[in-house]
């Protein structure tokens, strides 16, 4: 909830003599999406710090607080008003102020606008010559009324992915708004929202089901807390340990069970629960027979479950259901979910046995009929633009002299996208590539390809959609390395052709995604391959197809991509791996085209940095004594600035440094 350290306390405090009292805000309204909450509440909390800070209001401490149903925001310790403030005002120019020793109508309107007598005026020299000044002293103003006139003004910014909207109120939000609680210690802070017709009060909420309902506040601080707490609603921190309290425990019911721990699931529930408690079900085990896979996505995907398993990682057939509530005590709520589930695994399976009847192959024409974008045709289309650029990407790797079987990416990047047209798709979009891969695991392909060949292919189908993050494991072999990165190549160049390039917030085809993807399993894979080069054949693809008419000239192709696969990069190197911003812009500024490249450079930048400051460092850290570096401490600096040329010079020679990396031992 609050961290331990938190300095909320029953009553306010004085600084200097002045009172400096805990200020609440809290935001009511109907159930938040969970994958909304977090930004929401962390943006809440900076943009009520950022409001405080700039009315000379700071508070010692902010912290957020947030459930389903509310984003709340705590400050302690902020001023009861702001300091008075004095400043100097400069106004007109002595010669213009001033005629014939008199004070002119400028220097008079100037006094009465500055609140002073004319002969409170000071001459000031500046570098534009002698001016009038005023010292003024600015009333500062109560905290209650500067937050009662802005705070309006910072929930209406807030962000929402997705909103509602009441057009003739000319108002939006993520949903409804209910209540709004704001106070200075006991008092309340005149806030209105005249768009909803809510004004701030002392009134919470408390759980739906477990509480009365209105929640007093009797003020800011630990009483909010203690005052939630009693009706039932929980912090994020307690929920989630309460959650997971409540999964040992039902879990310790079943003999070397354990349950599959899912931390973006985990977030998911505690969003979604004020007081929350697990009940344990099970489901028959003949579904197990099904792919994992499949199991596990409808659990966790479609019902928010999570999954059971024995000490060796082999899912078991029970499941363990989040409930908003303190328990399921006659077992209505684990018997209906559990007729939920054997629904869902019905029809999973019916899926399964009917996509069986048509093989992966037969499925190939029918992505004449499944389109990929509007203006860029079918996936048919498509699988033959992929099918070519890997071939080229197979050789490229090939003759740089790297392990790869181009027949089982050309059979794979033929098969890639015909999961689309199953059932099994249809209904669980989440496993596309997925089903793919099992499909053509369980199906006889072919009857002359060798079983390992088979399954080398069904794994590259399976992989090609990875990584879908940053996070994310890259392919695991080579041959769904390249799939992968053909295939998003394609997406990228199409896009980038007709114009849809991602700008601010606003990227609907997930390009950066994709694009930071492709860096990714470029570098991982450590894959000959240049950014340019790789897009150019990419985009070589759409020739001569009915596409092309529509795209943007060949120079703001080449220029767009360029920049944007720059910025992916950028982003690779600094916020994946944390160099330095200098040493990016640096390793970038000689060539962002070559990913593996790049990564080594800025690596090898890191390390000869880290190898001046052992040969320099050294000496003092050692013997720690003041005065001018002795002799031995030159040496050592001097030794560092001579690593730091020869690394220069060897990159001007040869850009690979491979050679240079393997001297240093680096």
């Amino acid at each position: 909830m609050w961290p331990a350290s938190h300095s909320f306390g029953a009553g306010f405090e004085r600084v200097n003599g002045l009172r400096m009292p805990d200020f609440l805000l809290e935001i009511g309204c109907e159930e938040i999406p969970a994958r909304m909450i977090e930004a929401a509440s962390r943006e809440l909390c900076e943009r009520v710090a950022a409001l405080l800070s700039r009315e000379r209001l700071a508070a010692r401490e902010v912290i957020c607080f947030d459930t389903p149903r509310r984003l709340a925001v705590m400050a302690s310790g902020i001023p009861v008003a702001q300091s008075d403030v004095t400043e100097q005002v400069n106004g007109p120019s002595v010669h213009v102020a001033y005629k014939d020793g008199q004070p002119t109508p400028a220097a008079r309107a100037f006094a009465k606008k500055a609140g002073v007598e004319i002969g409170q005026l000071e001459k000031v020299t500046t570098a534009k010559g002698e001016y009038l000044a005023a010292t003024i002293t600015r009333k500062g103003r109560p905290a209650d009324e500067i937050l009662g006139e802005t705070l309006h003004e910072e929930i209406s910014a807030l962000y929402w992915p997705k909103s509602m909207y009441w057009l003739q109120r000319g108002a939006s939000f993520v949903r409804p708004l209910r209540w709004l609680v704001a106070m200075l210690d006991d008092q309340v802070v005149p806030v209105q929202i005249l768009a909803f017709d809510i004004a701030a009060g002392r009134t919470s909420r408390g759980h739906r089901i477990l509480s009365d309902g209105e929640v007093k506040i009797s003020r800011a601080g630990s009483a909010y807390v203690d005052a939630l707490r009693a009706a039932k609603v929980l912090g994020r921190a307690e929920r989630e340990q309460q959650i997971r309290k409540a999964l040992d425990a039902a879990t310790r019911t079943i003999p070397g069970a354990r349950w599959r721990e899912d931390k973006s699931l985990l977030d998911t529930v505690v969003n979604l629960t004020e007081f929350p408690s697990v009940v344990l079900g099970g489901f028959d085990p003949q579904f197990l027979a099904l792919p994992e896979e499949v199991l596990v996505t409808v659990m966790r995907d479609h019902q928010k479950y999570f999954g059971v398993e024995d000490a060796g990682g082999k899912l078991l057939p029970h499941f363990l259901a989040v409930l908003n509530t303190d328990g399921d005590r006659e077992g209505l709520i684990r018997h209906g979910n559990e007729r939920v589930l054997r629904a869902r695994f019905s029809d999973a399976r019916f899926f399964w046995e009917t996509d069986q009847k048509r093989s992966l192959l037969e499925r190939l024409e029918l992505l004449r009929h499944v389109t990929f974008q509007k203006d860029l045709g079918s996936y048919y289309e498509k699988t033959q633009r992929v099918q070519r650029l890997c071939s080229w990407l197979s050789e490229i790797i090939k003759q740089s002299g790297m392990a790869v079987r181009p027949g089982v990416i050309h059979k794979a990047a033929c098969l890639a996208k015909t999961d689309l047209t199953t059932e099994l798709v249809k209904e669980f979009t989440e496993l596309q590539g997925i089903v793919g891969g099992l499909y053509a695991r369980a199906q006889k392909l072919d009857s002359s390809l060798p079983e390992a060949t088979r399954l080398a292919i069904a794994d590259a189908i399976y992989d090609h959609y990875k990584p879908e993050s940053t996070e994310d494991e890259v392919p695991r072999s080579m041959e769904g390395a390249v799939l992968s990165v053909g295939d998003k190549a394609d997406t990228i160049a199409g896009m980038f052709s007709l114009g849809l390039i991602p700008s601010g917030s606003k990227d609907p085809f997930a390009l950066r995604r994709q694009a930071n993807a492709i860096v990714k399993v470029i570098a991982e894979k450590k894959l000959p391959l240049r950014l340019a080069d790789l897009m150019r054949d990419a985009w070589a693809g759409y020739q001569g197809s009915e596409a092309e008419k529509k795209f943007v000239d060949d120079a703001r192709f080449g220029d767009s991509v360029k920049t944007f696969f720059r910025e992916r990069l950028e982003f690779y190197l600094r916020d994946v791996h944390g160099f330095a911003y200098d040493v990016v812009n640096a390793v970038l500024a000689a060539d962002a085209e070559d990913v593996v490249d790049a990564l080594a450079r800025a690596v090898g930048d890191r390390s000869i940095g880290n190898g001046k400051r052992l040969l320099h460092g050294v000496p003092f850290q050692l013997c720690e004594r003041p005065g001018p570096p002795s002799a031995v401490d030159r040496l050592g600096t001097s030794l560092g600035v001579w690593v730091v040329l020869a690394a220069a010079f060897a990159f001007k020679m040869d850009r690979n440094q491979s050679a240079l990396y393997l001297l240093l031992g680096l």
